[in-house]
């Protein structure tokens, strides 16, 4: 069962750019793209001024890479799920054959808490969380981060799933990304969906919705897991 989004949770993640210029564009269409269902995710998309219909402009990106400008931002704008306060966003290096978890939010963070996050020399994260006073309530130093290739994950009572199809049950999708459009140009919206089909997922893809800023897809390559396990080794 959904709530009503009533979590709209301040996470902003500022990430420093330190590499060079990459184009800022789509990747490719997604195909097939993935079933969204309920209506939530189109309703939500279109209160925000966006004309993307999540049926049919699903992107194929997985993974990111950041831009030349000062600051990239990634905000957390709904969590329609009972889980919303159990939930954690998470980066990883794309690359990796097992993924370390870059905390960027935790599930204990208050519903308007966000935080920051700058890459530092020797490919470092530091990720700051403030409280809903913007008072610093943790700094955290997160160690071989790569600022070239990075997805997110989302962790939570139903698992961890990934932004890249071949870490999750089956290879299903358990996000689906769309380029900005309209007022919205140069962002990325990244929609999960919290359950597994094996464990009932409803698969409205609402469950958190993250806006990132500046940064550019990677390059589009349909990898299995095998694949991906046998690459890394």
């Amino acid at each position: 069962m959904k709530r009503v989004a009533t979590n709209v949770v301040a996470l902003t993640v500022a990430l420093l750019a330190m590499a060079a210029f990459t184009t800022n564009a789509a990747a490719a269409l997604r195909a097939p793209q993935v079933p969204v269902l309920g209506g939530t995710l189109q309703t939500y998309l279109n209160s925000v001024g966006e004309s993307i219909n999540v049926a049919t402009d699903q992107d194929a990106t997985q993974s990111w890479t950041r831009t030349s400008s000062a600051t990239t931002a990634f905000t957390i704008q709904i969590e329609n799920s009972v889980n919303a306060n159990a939930n954690t966003v998470s980066m990883y290096n794309s690359s990796a054959a097992v993924p370390s978890l870059f905390l960027l939010l935790s599930a204990s963070a208050g519903p308007t808490w966000f935080s920051t996050g700058t890459f530092l020399a020797g490919n470092i994260l530091r990720v700051n969380r403030f409280d809903d006073n913007g008072l610093l309530v943790s700094s955290q130093n997160f160690p071989g981060i790569d600022p070239t290739g990075f997805s997110f994950a989302i962790q939570g009572p139903n698992g961890t799933f990934y932004t890249q199809d071949a870490r999750n049950p089956g290879g299903r999708a358990q996000a689906v990304t769309f380029p900005g459009s309209a007022g919205n140009v140069g962002t990325w919206w990244l929609c999960f969906e919290e359950s597994s089909v094996a464990a009932g997922s409803d698969q409205d893809f609402d469950d958190c919705v993250l806006n990132m800023e500046s940064v550019n897809p990677t390059p589009v390559s349909t990898t299995s897991w095998s694949q991906l396990k046998r690459r890394f080794r």
